[in-house]
């Protein structure tokens, strides 16, 4: 088959994952390369690892026509401008396979709705990456439980975690410009991978129902006068005037339409994980089964003493998000096939060619959107939000959090 040319827009940190992910899939060149800053050492890599020509253009509109698939790894609040760029291109002429986006979808409703009332038209293939829905471990365990849970009955609670340290980019640290602090960043992997676990094998993604989600939002590390004094001197980020959310954690309750049955996803997530490194947790009850996984458990350990660690040139080599370069490690050796970033771009790639949709799309990016904005609704109110509701819903679709506005010292 002839390889597919992906244009890639971005240049930060999950581009470079993906980057690692892609060296593992057959089939895909980098061809074109488009980011804010300009991208040499992302070309660089794309180079040294033979995944492409990596070519650098000035802007998405003369990318387009070159390449076959467009994949979104931009920062949030640039993806909506994005799309409308890509839609430009596709009505000029541009013949593209597919447009990839990555989790988030958008910081809001009202974005996701833009992004799909701009692309629906345009008959273009739209998928939607979150990584952790393809964990081999969540494939895994699913395809291992089928038979028990055809005969015992479906995964009736899901238990999910992500937490480390803080993320890399000033961007993610802003709450207008990220969308809101840890819940936005990565609720949104819970939200999806709970959901996913729950869905009784052979059913759509979204089969079950969400019903009601309730939420809890903190600030408990940044807030504080010496971390705040970090966030300023690294980042030029002030939580002490527009502060968002390093801790969240929460429940939604689903309803299986066929059997009535309530199901429910217990999340938490955190930017205060000051151990190995990140950690990325889920357990599942059903009845007479369950499951655990822990993404820190690894065959390979290394061990670096107080008079070696001079030599240490780059601790996340071991595992992201690394807080320690000295002491027992833990080591992951191939954290993009771990966390599922190999797979999503498989299935995207096999989606293509064989003329399927692929595992997530564009709608249920919207769906996990709109569960994130019901949590941060949630919190504001101290209460439990009704999904069955119809103003509640409506509320919803114009609903901005206050974080999100900038107004975090409201509610944190």
């Amino acid at each position: 088959m002839q390889a597919l040319r992906y244009g890639i827009v971005g240049g930060g940190f999950q581009t470079t994952f993906q980057l690692r992910a892609l060296e593992q899939v057959r089939g895909v060149d980098v061809a074109g390369l488009v980011s804010r800053r300009p991208p040499e050492k992302v070309a660089a890599y794309v180079c040294e690892h033979g995944l492409g020509e990596g070519r650098i253009f000035p802007s998405v509109r003369e990318m387009a026509p070159h390449v076959d698939v467009v994949a979104i790894f931009a920062p949030n609040y640039t993806r909506l401008q994005v799309v409308e760029e890509i839609a430009e291109t596709i009505k000029a002429g541009a013949k593209l396979k597919a447009v990839i986006c990555d989790k988030p979808l958008a910081r809001n409703l009202v974005e996701a709705r833009r992004m799909l009332e701009v692309m629906r038209p345009l008959d273009v293939p739209l998928f939607y990456f979150e990584n952790q829905v393809h964990m081999k471990t969540v494939q895994s365990h699913r395809a291992q439980l089928r038979p028990v849970i055809e005969a015992m009955g479906p995964m009736v609670l899901v238990r999910s975690s992500e937490e480390h340290a803080g993320p890399h980019a000033a961007w993610f640290w802003d709450p207008a410009q990220q969308g809101g602090g840890v819940m936005s960043d990565m609720g949104c992997h819970c939200l999806a991978v709970g959901w996913y676990v729950l869905t009784p094998p052979g059913k759509p993604v979204r089969f079950l129902q969400p019903t009601s989600v309730m939420a809890d939002l903190s600030l408990l590390k940044w807030g504080q006068p010496s971390y705040r004094k970090q966030l300023i001197d690294r980042f030029g980020i002030d939580y002490g005037k527009s502060p968002a959310e390093d801790f969240a954690t929460g429940m939604v309750t689903y309803r299986n339409p066929e059997t009535g049955q309530t199901v429910k996803s217990q999340f938490t997530v955190s930017w205060m994980f000051d151990k190995l490194g990140l950690r990325l947790l889920m357990d599942g009850l059903g009845p007479g089964y369950a499951f655990e996984m822990n993404s820190l458990r690894s065959p390979l350990e290394v061990f670096i003493s107080d008079a070696a660690v001079a030599g240490v040139a780059d601790t996340e080599a071991a595992v992201e998000k690394l807080q320690a370069s000295r002491g027992l490690l833990t080591v992951q050796p191939n954290e993009a096939d771990l966390y599922g970033y190999t797979d999503e771009n498989i299935d995207a790639v096999a989606a293509i060619h064989q003329g399927r949709p692929a595992l997530l799309d564009w709608d249920y990016g919207l769906e996990i959107v709109r569960l994130t904005m019901a949590a941060y609704l949630s919190d504001e109110r101290g209460a439990v939000v009704d999904l069955t509701d119809p103003d509640t819903c409506k509320t919803l679709e114009t609903y901005v959090p206050l974080i999100q506005q900038g107004r975090g010292r409201e509610v944190l």
